[in-house]
């Protein structure tokens, strides 16, 4: 296996960015420890493992979690995981797998002679431990994830060890065989077509000698011997067969059974842990049929089983960290802390294609579908917003229903040049993000056919938008002789000005072997599994070529011809998972035209508003106030609603296993107020703050804003202003220049900006002309404030405005937001620095559990607080108290 800078730097890439980056926690002291285990066949190979054990914080015993990592990475590629996790209270390990980092042994491909033997003594380890708890039989309660690599050794633990109770495996694999040799027409990796670039990837790290991982950045490897060059860590058997299928192209026998036996596809019947399976949207080694099939097999056994697709993957993407970290501790919240006590019922599945409903063969379907969507930008902060659409059943890759797209184009003559090169691309596999590579209608297609190697069908222009969610099939006819290899793929073609994109960049390759005596073959294809809206006026457009980049084509020039064998695409949809009525995005795009009207309107009238005094909710609002509210969420608004920025009555929102994120929420926010939203980690703010700003839907209840229900799109929103994430600009620009930008952006005139008032707040001064580049990060922050402020929205939302700021740059902040509020604004500020909330806000809200413990002046609290010490009481002592955390 010949090396080169770019294999070693793509799998460096791999392995750093397939187990996803969750926001860092507070510091967790890991203890390092190497664990000998016996592994091998015949139970005769003695191994160290290299561990780091995260104890959990602020509890005697709690379950245990096992972080996996992915392939060429290490333990230390999951370490702030590993930290937040025990934060949360987790006891977390964290390992390399035997081959990488400082473990001793080889690679094995999660082999269950070997990795998953290991990752059993590794469970035996942790049974020994006094901060593990124990289940009732002794066993401890474990739970494992990892991405990639880390998440088939959690499928694969499972099937083989009773003792672990729920597992989240994230992009990874069913069949590596299937993985390594797809073929659209259903016949198996004997038939498929070699991934010659990833398969190059994730086996020719095999030549990196030791240590590998991210210890490979740190540490000079020592020279390589000649079979290290050649095989590197793996085993030899492995080496030896993929040496094989490297020159042939083709799945031998053999490679598939040992590919096989490292698969879940083997074992995923015998997974009794329930399992959320999450699979990148953007994966050409991983795509979403994998979890598809592992979610069938496991739900089939009778295990809970939910699936997530997400904005990642192998390809890139956006990663939607804090939604999968979310999504993760739910899961192991519910299962491993709750023991599954309240175990949502699953509803029923929908098996691909049917079009109706139907239980798994042991009457357990696969529960909770949601996928991730791309709702424009936050008209507000430019940044990318992601909807997450779900449905009570996974409806299979052949969705619910099923929409015929009639296409059209006559039998064109394609030829696969000499050598199959130059090759066509689909995507780039492992770097396809940083070429821009994309899904849905959020990324730039890196998609390219080469003239005369393609056939290309399209559709009219579609009359109403077409949601595209799962594998869309297509009949095709192939002429000519002998074995032909094609790539199938649909593209989205909005019109003659603007270039086709490749949903997700995948491509459907498959081989056709056309008889003797027939001259031509007919196969139907399966296009790859996406989720992708085409809009009114696009086309859909269906290309077959005989070469892309990512695969092993044949050497020998040919040609031959391709038809259509049927008039259409069939594309599969999910009737619960369509956008709302008018459409998701039009209200991204509209409330730049309403702020526009709003703002005139204020201008006209020049009105400013008195500032009352008070929350809706008093400090100290017993449960039973609180509940006593939430009943008369559906009273009439009273009069002058219209002038209460915000009013939130009985709001309820749950997460998918049932458990409730914000329960029965009430609380009242007047103008001039600064309010600080409290409450510890899971407490609910950041999905009551995403529900504020109609991003997410509540279960019940109602948020309206200056007395309108808030809805995706309601025109209120233009009243809105948020900041929500960090700040990102264009760093060779000035600070003026970027706001300008932006505004421009949005489409409204230039004097509805009020840039001056919003600058003068912000206090930035001369460094508005400077490149953003020489801005601190108490600049940038300032600056992402008054971007945010621009045409001086009512109400201001802010998430963690001081988060990264050393005590000068807070104490700026904190006069910024002040400033804001004294004309009769509004400002909510969600935020953990509670010296800070005392010093910056007027009135607070306490939540805990998704529940309302206080709301009221932050004086009236603090008065209401006794200390007993001498001095006065401050908002830190009244916060632990009341959410029941008091030492």
């Amino acid at each position: 296996m010949k090396r080169t800078a770019a294999l070693v730097a793509v799998l460096a890439l791999l392995g750093v960015t397939t187990w996803l980056v969750w926001p860092s926690a507070p510091d967790a002291r890991g203890q390092d420890q190497m664990i000998t285990v016996v592994d091998g066949p015949a139970d005769d190979q003695r191994v160290q493992i290299d561990t780091t054990f995260y104890p959990p914080a602020g509890a005697d015993k709690a379950p245990a979690v096992l972080l996996a990592h992915g392939f060429g990475g290490s333990k230390r590629s999951v370490s702030e995981q590993a930290e937040r996790l025990a934060g949360s209270g987790y006891a977390v390990l964290t390992w390399s797998a035997r081959g990488f980092g400082r473990s001793g042994g080889e690679i094995a491909l999660n082999s269950a002679d070997y990795e998953v033997k290991d990752v059993k003594q590794l469970i035996d380890w942790l049974a020994k431990r006094p901060e593990v708890a124990l289940d009732g039989s002794g066993d401890p309660r474990v739970g494992i994830a990892g991405g990639s690599y880390g998440g088939a050794i959690a499928l694969m633990t499972a099937a083989h060890d009773a003792r672990v109770d729920a597992i989240v495996p994230q992009i990874t694999w069913s069949d590596l065989a299937d993985a390594l040799f797809p073929d659209a027409t259903g016949q198996g990796p004997a038939n498929g077509v070699f991934k010659r670039m990833w398969a190059g990837i994730f086996f020719g790290r095999g030549g990196a000698g030791v240590p590998q991982g991210l210890e490979a950045l740190t540490e000079r490897p020592e020279p390589l011997t000649a079979e290290q060059a050649r095989c590197g860590r793996f085993l030899p058997a492995i080496c030896e067969i993929y040496q094989e299928v490297a020159k042939t192209g083709k799945a031998t026998p053999e490679a598939i059974e040992l590919l096989r036996k490292s698969s879940p596809v083997s074992v995923a019947g015998r997974i009794k842990a329930p399992t959320l399976l999450i699979q990148g949207q953007r994966d050409s080694l991983f795509p979403l049929d994998h979890a598809d099939a592992n979610a069938k097999v496991i739900a089939a056994a009778g295990t809970p089983v939910s699936l997530a697709w997400f904005d990642g993957g192998h390809d890139g993407g956006d990663g939607e960290a804090e939604w999968l970290y979310e999504q993760t501790a739910a899961w192991f919240d519910h299962y491993l802390k709750n023991a599954g006590a309240t175990a949502p019922q699953a509803a029923t599945t929908t098996p691909a294609g049917t079009g109706t409903t139907a239980e798994t063969a042991a009457g357990t379907p696969v529960s909770a579908f949601t996928v991730t969507r791309d709702g424009g930008r936050d008209p507000g902060t430019r940044q990318r917003i992601r909807l997450h659409p779900e449905a009570t059943a996974y409806p299979g890759l052949g969705g619910t229903d099923v929409t015929d797209v009639p296409l059209a184009g006559p039998e064109q003559h394609v030829v696969n040049p000499p050598g199959g090169s130059p090759a066509s691309i689909s995507t780039v596999p492992g770097v396809g993000s940083l070429l821009g590579g994309g899904s849905g209608q959020s990324g730039m297609s890196v998609s390219l056919d080469m003239p005369g190697q393609s056939a290309a069908f399209e559709s009219a222009p579609l009359t109403e938008p077409l949601q595209l969610t799962g594998s869309p099939t297509a009949r095709i006819k192939v002429s000519g002789s002998g074995e032909v290899t094609l790539f199938a793929k649909l593209f989205d073609v909005p019109d003659s000005m603007q270039p086709p994109t490749l949903p997700a960049g995948l491509v459907a390759p498959l081989r056709v072997t056309i008889p003797e005596d027939a001259g031509s073959a007919e196969v139907t294809v399966t296009l790859p599994a996406v989720d992708h809206r085409f809009d009114i006026g696009h086309r859909l457009r269906l290309v077959v070529a005989t070469t892309d980049m990512g695969y092993a084509t044949p050497a020998e020039p040919a040609s031959y011809r391709v038809a259509l064998a049927s008039p259409t695409v069939s594309v599969p949809t999910v009737a619960t998972l369509a956008a709302p009525p008018a459409g998701i995005a039009w209200w991204v795009w509209a409330m730049p035209l309403a702020a526009i009207l709003v703002a005139a309107a204020i201008l006209a009238t020049g009105r400013r508003r008195p500032a009352p005094a008070s929350v809706g909710v008093g400090a100290g609002t017993s449960p039973d106030a609180v509940a006593s509210s939430a009943a008369e969420a559906g009273a009439p608004v009273p009069a002058g609603a219209a002038e209460v920025p915000l009013d939130i009555r009985g709001l309820s929102k749950a997460y998918r296993n049932g458990e409730p994120a914000v329960d029965g929420l009430s609380f009242r926010v007047e103008q001039g107020q600064v309010l600080g939203l409290l409450g510890p980690n899971g407490a609910g703010k950041t999905t009551t703050m995403r529900m504020m700003m109609g991003l997410i839907h509540p279960d019940g209840g109602e948020i309206r804003i200056f007395g309108e229900p808030v809805t995706p799109g309601a025109p209120v929103l233009s009243r809105l202003g948020s900041f929500v994430e960090g700040p990102g600009f264009l760093p060779h620009l000035s600070g003026r220049d970027n706001l300008e930008l932006y505004w421009a952006a949005t489409g409204r005139p230039a004097a509805d900006a009020r840039f001056d008032e919003a600058l003068e707040i912000a206090g930035l001064g001369t460094a508005l002309e400077r490149a953003v580049r020489t801005y601190s990060q108490g600049m940038r922050q300032r600056l992402a404030i008054a971007q945010a402020m621009l045409g001086l929205p009512d109400l201001l939302v802010l998430d963690e405005p001081t988060n990264g700021l050393d005590p000068p740059q807070i104490r700026e902040m904190r006069e910024v937001l002040k400033r804001y509020a004294r004309d009769g604004r509004t400002v909510i500020v969600s935020s953990h620095l509670l010296a800070e909330v005392e010093q910056t806000c007027t009135h607070v809200v306490v939540m805990q559990r998704g529940r309302l413990v206080s709301a009221g002046p932050v004086s009236a609290l603090l008065s209401s607080a006794a200390t007993g010490n001498g001095h006065g009481p401050r908002l830190e002592d009244v916060f632990l108290d009341l959410i029941g955390e008091k030492a």
